[in-house]
């Protein structure tokens, strides 16, 4: 015998014999905070700057400003092997991993 306002094809109610316990919903966001801007515009354009690899690789794809490791934010865009590297970015990462002997 069934019950006079059950029906088959309607869900059981949360906390109903046969239905859901709890129904839950995820939403996933993905968070980024705003680079900063470049301070002196013609700075980048001075020097070649480090930066992570993986980024510039991106930067190429995407056209994202990249920030290198002393701060200057920039789009790679250039033949870095035609400006001299930063002396700023040249010292941070001397201080990570300092020349071996004969190189300067």
């Amino acid at each position: 015998m069934t019950q006079p306002n059950a029906s088959l094809d309607e869900p059981a109610a949360p906390g109903e014999p046969g239905g859901p316990a709890t129904q839950t919903a995820i939403l996933e966001r993905t968070e980024t905070a705003p680079l900063p801007q470049v301070q002196e515009p013609g700075d980048h354009e001075r020097f070649a700057h480090y930066a992570d690899k993986n980024k510039i690789m991106e930067s190429a794809l995407t056209g994202e400003p990249v920030v290198a490791l002393c701060g200057k934010v920039w789009v790679p865009n250039r033949d870095p092997q035609r400006f001299p590297v930063c002396p700023t970015c040249k010292e941070i990462l001397d201080e990570f991993f300092p020349p071996e002997d004969g190189e300067s």
